[in-house]
């Protein structure tokens, strides 16, 4: 059987598993019309046939109905392999059979033959469910006519067979309408025929199809593989004939190259040979040009290389030859010759006479000379290694495989006592016998074998006994394959590093002029008192001290007898207080007491005896003071409830008590009056300010001094305060930036001048470049490039005309989100600018790490051009400096005609100051770009 009549075949069997499937689907539908049918009929009949009869017959087409259902269901879970078998189609044309007779002996059981009311009912509703079943099942001839035969003939024949007038009727009616049933059936069977038959015929076809479409595929890869087979034997062909020929060139070249080994070994040494003639004064030399830098073959030993001997080593030479020549001394001797190009070459020379005369004087000489610069800087480089060995202050010591010591330096027996005649040879142990030392030396010999490196601190032990903080360095040494030779190690005494750090840790907690307890050491040891406090139910009184106009004293008598005054006065607090539960110095003249568990008219008294001491006379060289105090107190937990809150209720408690006039103390009590409230509603004004709108920008112009023409300004902001009037940057800036919104009030500002900016590009009087100053809370948020970004696009302004101004701190600022922002502004097209240039640090690093595109010369170097020099020459340095670097320079502060002067010889690029203009409005602004205009159109001729 060939491929495509099993297709074929295959084709048929899935068709009539479709059949099967399509009959067993669709056997309910009928079967539920038949038992509806059987429903409305026995209603129909109820009361004019046998109730018995129509209940049973009802009964048997309703079992009937679960039984063809039933039937489905097992046909459909069965699975496809088994629907196949004859008993499926066989049960399913029994069930149509039973169900074709049940609808049948309707008109021969229970519809009378003389009553033609009901049998009109009757027989309606059973020839209607006959015709729709018997049309459900027409695409199947034989379920049709195993349906329709027994529904048709028993009734037709009954209703011929009766002699009353109306039943032969009916039966003609039967029979018509099951001829026409008939032909209707057996047209829609064909129909269905022919599609099956087209149906399997297209599948074949697909199927060969298919079948020439692998056949298509496979040729296609074996002809692939053909290929490439052919490609790889003509790629191995072609590899083995390079390979043959690679093979020949190599044993050509290395045939070659052992013939140029034997002509070229001489030349390749690094000895130069020598042949001198003594008779004729010639001497034949070779790697002349690598010793001396000659070129030229014929020479002479007097004529041409003995003026080149060093005019120090010609005696040496002189000497070393005559001792051969007479006493047949070997010749061996070290010095310097001068090369062509100038320098001076360490030569060796090794010779012996090979030719002597009668007279045994020498005729002829040969030797070899090399040069030895290299070696020589080598030992002395060695020399200088072996003078750090011995000189450094760090103990050094050089430990074979075995850790047996071979050298030690001279710090090694200072640091440890032990010289070294009595450690060479020994293996180096610990002379200290601490566990924490013997453990350490453990870990150290584990990483050594690991990582080739340890270092870290361990405790040792001195000759005498002492024991010392060690830092140890060891470093293991191998060869070229890997084994180990030495261990160098290198130590230092940390007893000084330690003294120092335990200075510094004091220094840390104390105050280093006062020797009292710092800021730091008070708060981390008031924090513990309150916690002690609160745990045993205990109180604490905390005394601020302040002296009394102690500034007045400081910039009166200079900062050194101010210093003399506070120790004093520090001295006086231990004298009085050496049992104080903490002792404190806060800032310059401000002292902090604390005392547990103290009434208050203790504390009084303890306030009043600490005015009494402070007022008593002080004498500093050949000045007496009298200093008085003001003295706030807290108490806790009466009062305050956290350290916090017992620090500023006594800080506002000396406060008052420095109002009330000094020389005085204060108990902390809720009806203080608030040192900061008028500072904390501004800062409330200020929130509101921003959220409404009050922020104003004014713009100072500058002046290009070449062209004489305004092509930029600052943008300044000002804060209209509904009853203050219009306030400075500095009664806000300060505020704005310590509560943080210096970020919204600098956002504001920029998109404000940027809206400006825009304004007057496109809708005129002309383009400017307007320069805003930045925050350095502003400069340190990873977002601002891409908030620049964002205001640039919404106000249509190009990057080129934004310039923001930083500070020299801003560009120290070694973060790499700062430097993230100005790389981002500058791939922007923001210029930057460094504003107060010269005031800050100016380590000048920054001109050269970022995009700077101009510095403005603070106004302090400008008001006093005329009357100081210095300020003069500052100012010239850095114009001349920032040209050199391509940079613009501003100057501001401008109020005098010489200063415009001066700055325009010294080639300023733009001024800005009181004498161009004061920062007025945008408004005013876009009237004075209009008017200069104006001036230069009627001015051109």
């Amino acid at each position: 059987m060939t491929n495509s009549e099993k297709s074929i075949d295959a084709a048929t069997i899935r068709q009539r598993l479709h059949q099967l499937d399509l009959l067993f689907e669709y056997s309910r539908l009928p079967q539920w019309l038949v038992m509806l049918a059987a429903c409305v009929v026995t209603v129909l009949v109820w009361e004019h046939a046998s109730q018995t009869l129509a209940l049973s017959w009802l009964v048997l087409v309703c079992l009937l109905t679960l039984l063809r259902i039933r039937l489905a269901r097992c046909y459909q879970r069965s699975p496809p392999e088994q629907r196949l078998r004859p008993r499926w189609p066989a049960l399913f044309y029994i069930g149509n059979v039973v169900s074709g007779l049940a609808m049948g002996l309707v008109h021969v059981l229970l519809v009378p033959v003389d009553t033609f009311n009901l049998q009109a009912g009757a027989y309606a509703v059973t020839t209607g469910v006959i015709l729709c079943v018997s049309i459900i099942y027409a695409h199947r001839f034989s379920a049709f006519l195993t349906f329709a035969l027994p529904s048709w003939l028993p009734p037709t024949l009954f209703l011929l067979a009766q002699d009353d007038p109306s039943s032969p009727y009916w039966g003609l009616m039967g029979i018509t309408l099951f001829s026409c049933m008939l032909l209707a059936a057996a047209f829609i069977n064909r129909s269905a025929s022919h599609t099956l038959q087209s149906n399997i015929r297209n599948e074949a076809l697909l199927y060969r199809l298919d079948e020439a479409r692998q056949q298509a595929e496979s040729l296609n890869i074996q002809l692939t593989r053909e290929i490439q087979h052919r490609r790889q034997a003509e790629q191995q062909l072609r590899e083995s004939h390079e390979a043959l020929e690679h093979r020949v060139v190599q044993r050509t070249t290395e045939l070659q190259q052992t013939q140029a080994r034997l002509s070229m070994a001489l030349e390749a040494s690094a000895l130069g040979l020598w042949d001198w003639d003594l008779r004729s004064d010639e001497v034949h030399h070779s790697h002349l040009k690598e010793i001396f830098g000659l070129t030229d073959t014929r020479l002479t030993m007097h004529g041409s290389l003995k003026p080149r001997v060093h005019p120090e080593d010609v005696a040496r030479v002189r000497d070393a030859m005559i001792s051969h020549f007479k006493h047949a001394t070997p010749y061996c001797v070290e010095y310097r010759v001068k090369h062509q190009d100038g320098h001076w070459v360490w030569v060796e020379d090794n010779g012996r006479a090979v030719e002597r005369d009668g007279a045994r004087r020498t005729l002829r000489m040969i030797g070899t000379r090399r040069d030895i610069t290299t070696r020589r800087h080598r030992h002395e480089q060695e020399r200088l290694a072996a003078t750090v060995f011995e000189a450094t202050s760090d103990g050094i010591f050089i430990l074979d495989p075995e850790r047996r010591i071979l050298a030690v330096n001279q710090a090694f027996s200072v640091i440890t006592g032990y010289p070294a005649r009595d450690v060479v040879g020994e293996v180096m142990p610990s002379t200290s016998n601490d566990p924490d030392t013997l453990a350490a030396y453990s870990r150290m010999r584990t990483a050594l074998l690991s990582h080739d490196r340890w270092e870290g601190e361990i405790q040792e032990q001195r000759r005498s006994g002492e024991r010392y903080p060690q830092w140890l360095q060891l470093t293991v040494v191998r060869n070229q394959v890997g084994e180990i030779t030495h261990y160098v190690g290198f130590f230092a005494d940390r007893t000084i590093s330690r003294q120092t750090e335990e200075q510094l840790r004091y220094l840390t907690d104390h105050d280093p002029l006062t020797h009292l307890a710092n800021r730091s050491l008070f708060t981390r040891k008031l924090g513990e008192a309150i916690g002690q406090t609160r745990a045993q139910g205990n109180s604490l009184a905390l005394l601020h001290i302040d002296l009394d106009r102690f500034k007045n004293i400081n910039d009166t008598l200079g900062h050194v007898q101010a210093d003399a005054l506070l120790r004093e006065m520090a001295d006086r607090l231990n004298t009085l207080l050496p049992n104080a539960f903490i002792l404190a110095r806060l800032g310059a003249d401000e002292f902090v007491v604390v005392k547990q568990n103290m009434p208050m008219p203790a504390l009084a008294e303890l306030a009043s005896r600490l005015l009494q001491t402070f007022g008593e006379p002080v004498r500093i060289g050949d000045t007496e003071l009298i200093v008085s105090a003001s003295i706030g107190i807290s108490q806790f937990p009466a009062e305050a409830r956290s350290s916090l809150q017992l620090i500023n209720q006594a800080s506002q408690a000396m406060q008052h008590a420095k109002h009330l006039g000094g020389s005085c103390f204060q108990f902390y009590s809720a009806e203080l009056p608030a040192r900061n409230t008028d500072r904390l509603r501004l800062e409330n004004e200020l929130r509101k300010a921003i959220a409404e709108g009050q922020l104003q920008i004014h713009y100072q112009p500058k002046l290009h001094l070449a062209s004489g023409t305004i092509g930029s300004a600052e943008a300044l902001v000002r804060w209209q305060h509904p009853t203050r009037g219009m306030l400075l940057p500095g009664e806000f800036i300060t505020i704005a930036e310590e509560t943080g919104l210096i970020l919204t009030l600098g956002e504001q500002v920029l998109r404000l001048a940027c809206v400006q900016a825009s304004q007057w590009l496109h809708k005129g009087p002309m383009a400017v470049r307007v320069a805003v100053n930045m925050s350095v809370q502003q400069l340190r948020q990873p977002q601002l490039a891409t908030q620049v970004e964002d205001v640039l696009r919404t106000t249509g302004l190009p990057a080129s005309l934004l310039e923001l101004e930083l500070t020299e701190s801003m560009l120290l600022e070694h973060s790499d989100t700062v430097e993230a922002n100005i790389a981002a502004l500058q791939k922007l097209g923001v210029e930057l600018s460094v504003d107060d240039f010269g005031t800050g640090y100016s380590s000048l690093a920054y001109l050269k790490r970022f995009p700077i595109h101009s510095l403005k010369i603070d106004r302090t170097f400008i008001n006093e051009l005329d009357e100081q020099p210095r300020d003069a020459a500052i100012v010239r340095a850095i114009i001349a400096m920032a040209h050199s670097m391509n940079l613009r320079v501003v100057a501001e502060g401008v109020e005098q005609q010489s200063q415009l002067s001066f700055l325009r010889n010294q080639g300023c690029d733009e001024v800005q100051g009181f004498l161009i203009s004061k920062p007025v409005s945008a408004s005013a602004f876009t009237r004075l770009l209009e008017s200069r205009l104006y001036s230069s159109a009627t001015e051109a001729p």
